[in-house]
């Protein structure tokens, strides 16, 4: 490790003496950091991207005179000469304005072209705010829980519930980062929200598979959310307000910049809230039992940025989710809090250092009326250090990262079998990446090293993705990568209602069987494979086109035994020894292993006038356990989404926009009679002739039917209004499920009651910028 460290760091002196140009990009109006914007010498080889701070670094060019260029979607083209001499290294701030008449379509489209030219780019989709705000605004704001499921390869249970699941992963297997913090819950139980507010959303990065080393910790998908800063130049806001909820945004300069002083510090404030459950029966009354979702989310940040590219953020947050009495069935409650920082300092000349630090905690709490409270809770730190070396085009990137948390289950199955679980976890990892861009290819390779210390188990993961420019318009892409995680899903598929997400952790001391399938079983770590092969062809400089072929083998999974019959003092007596595989229902958790794979295909259609995106997705979702193979609760075969905005006017002051989405059944256990249930509570003494006892359900074999298809159109059309120089008025109008499709929620089997998602449902509101 010491001989590493040391080529690191000359290597990292090697690129010192490079002539080298830097500097961060701003936004005129608002002084705030313009990411993913293309930076680029004319007639040469050499260019960058900014990343998400507005920072860019081109070195490893002769000395000489060059034309720098500065292209992005909505800004005035930049351009400049430039003269640098051996060795020297130029620091260059620049600043774009906006365009001031309607960009046209080839702008939009170069800008994005050229972007996926130098970015390996496999299964990820990197969303900003005004992309989501081109989705149909329903529930009065266009929201990343929205967008996420137009998405290929993404399936979600419905309206409500807020489950999302990525190419064959569960809940637990998908990473939400929200400036760099571990955030547990990321979307409400109504599920047309997210915790994010749309309009605080810099960068939303979604990998649904093939991730590179800097992410760890799950086994299938990474959703990474950073927020923008203040405006620098202006206290600004946003006021919402429709018949679903309302929010608030406040952000602005505490200082401002000055001629002998860049600096600067911001804040950043934002509100959320729904009052369905106060308004529904009003404006919905055709909503039988109203929708008793509420929530409130609040959000801080304040940053202080040295207006050289280095800056330092503080940041908070509060999240809070109820359901009330739930068709009469189930209370539900969770919240998230957090605190954290993060930095970035530009060092030397060819180099950059992050950092964050963050707490978070989430707690969950469950009852219905069928089964015993549910409770689940976790908290604690994660913290980390990246180093970022540039090279000409090639990039090295390193870094260390640490995880400390403590989780508490408890919870009593269909059995009557109490399942509890506290553990204190922690896991150290390090990792290094180097992107290599040599003629046509651009390969990443990594590796990740984890080592969960409450298990003294260490694991090697090795990463890559490349792409491969065959012409201007067509390029071919693959990735793969192992992953682990110790996280475990405490939700059983047998919930009537499907709201809670309880977070176990495995242990050394975890209940599991002792074999699997024949194997002995030696590890609670859980492992993944993935492999990912796929294509992008540039149709024209307005239609885009990607294909990918995806595999995720699941070669070792622990999950919560919903089986178990008998506890440890049951055990003691020999019960269940009568079964073919005891020990399938005497441990609290169980052994799976699975496989996901199909085939994801998009295509993108992008004018100044008119936006149409359109996915198909084909996938199987396969687990195998101890008796059986079967498929989980979000096997989904086929799933359609079209999405189209259209907008109208001199200055694009109308819009209009629809977005339909199908998917096929989902599985279900299929009932096949009921009995009366008695427990036998007094043993041998019981009087079972007298006694009343519980209605029992006798299930078929696990998830054998399947759920009619799922079907919903939405429209909304919005109407903006400039009032004065920076104040603007925009009046929406929306409709959810414009044809009245009856989609399944889920069937009560004890009284044969059908719940729908939501029905026809319109929403009106207004939203206030000054």
């Amino acid at each position: 490790m010491k001989r590493c460290f040391i080529f690191l760091l000359f290597f990292a002196s090697a690129v010192l003496q490079a002539q080298t140009i830097k500097g961060v990009l701003t936004d005129s109006e608002t002084g705030e950091a313009i990411p993913f914007a293309n930076v680029v010498l004319d007639g040469t080889r050499y260019g960058n991207a900014t990343d998400l701070n507005g920072f860019y670094l081109i070195n490893k060019m002769p000395e000489g005179i060059y034309t720098l260029r500065v292209r992005f979607v909505g800004y005035k083209e930049y351009t400049e000469e430039v003269k640098i001499g051996k060795g020297q290294v130029l620091v260059k701030n620049i600043v774009l304005s906006a365009e001031s008449k309607t960009l046209k379509a080839v702008t939009v489209s170069d800008s994005r072209i050229e972007e996926r030219k130098i970015q390996t780019q496999v299964s990820v989709e990197k969303i900003s705010s005004s992309q989501i705000q081109q989705m149909p605004s329903i529930g009065g704001t266009a929201d990343l829980a929205q967008y996420l499921q137009v998405l290929p390869g993404i399936n979600s249970t419905g309206d409500q519930g807020g489950q999302l699941y990525i190419r064959g992963g569960s809940m637990i297997q998908n990473l939400t980062l929200l400036d760099g913090m571990v955030v547990y819950n990321p979307f409400h139980s109504i599920g047309l929200y997210s915790i994010f507010e749309t309009d605080m959303i810099l960068s939303a990065d979604v990998y649904s598979g093939g991730f590179g080393a800097e992410y760890g910790g799950r086994l299938s998908s990474v959703i990474d959310v950073t927020t923008r800063d203040g405006n620098r130049k202006h206290h600004t806001g946003k006021i919402g307000l429709n018949t679903f909820g309302a929010n608030l945004l406040l952000e602005g300069p505490l200082k401002k910049e000055k001629a002998n002083s860049p600096s600067t510090i911001t804040y950043l404030l934002s509100a959320k809230n729904s009052y369905l459950s106060k308004t529904s029966d009003l404006f919905y009354p055709n909503i039988e039992g109203g929708l008793p979702f509420d929530f409130l989310d609040l959000y801080g940040k304040l940053t202080v940025n040295s207006g050289t590219g280095s800056k330092i953020s503080f940041f908070g947050f509060n999240f809070d989710d109820s359901v009330a009495n739930y068709q009469k069935l189930a209370d539900y409650h969770w919240r998230n809090y957090g605190l954290g920082t993060n930095f970035m300092l530009v060092t030397g000349s060819s180099s950059i250092l992050e950092g964050h630090v963050a707490y978070s905690n989430y707690s969950i709490n469950m009852h219905d009326a069928t089964n015993a409270d549910k409770y689940s809770s976790i908290g604690g730190f994660n913290m980390g250090l990246d180093i970022t070396n540039f090279v000409g085009s090639n990039r090295l990137k390193y870094g260390l990262s640490m995880e400390v948390y403590s989780t508490d289950y408890q919870n009593t199955n269909f059995y009557g079998i109490d399942l509890r679980q506290r553990e204190n976890t922690n896991n150290l990892s390090a990792y290094l990446t180097y992107k290599i861009a040599s003629g046509k290819w651009l390969v990443d390779p990594g590796v990740r090293f984890v080592y969960y210390a409450s298990l003294s188990s260490p694991h090697l993961e090795p990463r890559v993705s490349a792409k491969y420019n065959a012409t201007d318009n067509f390029r071919l892409k693959m990735a793969a990568g192992m992953y682990s995680q110790i996280f475990l899903d405490a939700r059983s598929d047998n919930d009537i209602v499907n709201l809670f997400s309880g977070f176990l952790t495995g242990s050394g001391a975890l209940n599991k069987p002792s074999t699997f399938l024949g194997n002995d079983v030696n590890s609670c770590v859980q492992k993944a494979q993935h492999v990912i092969f796929g294509a992008e062809y540039d149709f024209s400089n307005r239609l885009t086109g990607n294909a990918e072929l995806y595999l995720k083998n699941f070669s070792f999974l622990l999950n919560s035994n919903r089986n178990k019959m008998f506890d440890a003092q049951d055990a003691a007596y020999g019960h269940g020894g009568a079964y073919e595989k005891p020990e399938y229902y005497l441990t609290d958790y169980i052994v799976e292993r699975g496989m996901s794979y199909g085939a994801d295909f998009s295509l993108c259609y992008d004018d100044d006038w008119l936006y149409v995106w359109a996915t198909y997705s084909l996938g199987w979702v396969r687990r195998t356990d101890e008796v059986r193979t079967y498929p989980p609760h979000y096997d989904r075969r086929n799933t359609i989404n079209l999405l189209t905005t259209l907008r109208l006017g001199e200055t694009r002051q109308w819009e209009l926009s629809a977005r339909w989405s199908y998917g096929s059944g989902f599985p279900f256990t299929q009932t096949q009679g009921l009995y009366e249930n008695i427990t036998f509570g007094d043993g041998l003494f019981t009087d079972y002739t007298n006694v009343n006892g519980n209605y029992g359900v006798a299930y078929s074999e696990l998830n054998a039917g399947r759920l009619p298809s799922y079907h919903r159109l939405d429209i909304s059309g919005k109407r903006r209004f400039s009032i004065g120089k920076r104040s603007i008025l925009d009046l929406n109008l929306s409709i959810t499920n414009v044809y009245n499709r009856n989609n399944i929620f889920y069937f009560d089997r004890l009284t044969a009651t059908r719940v729908d998602q939501l029905p026809f449902m319109w929403n009106a509101g207004m939203t206030f910028n000054f």
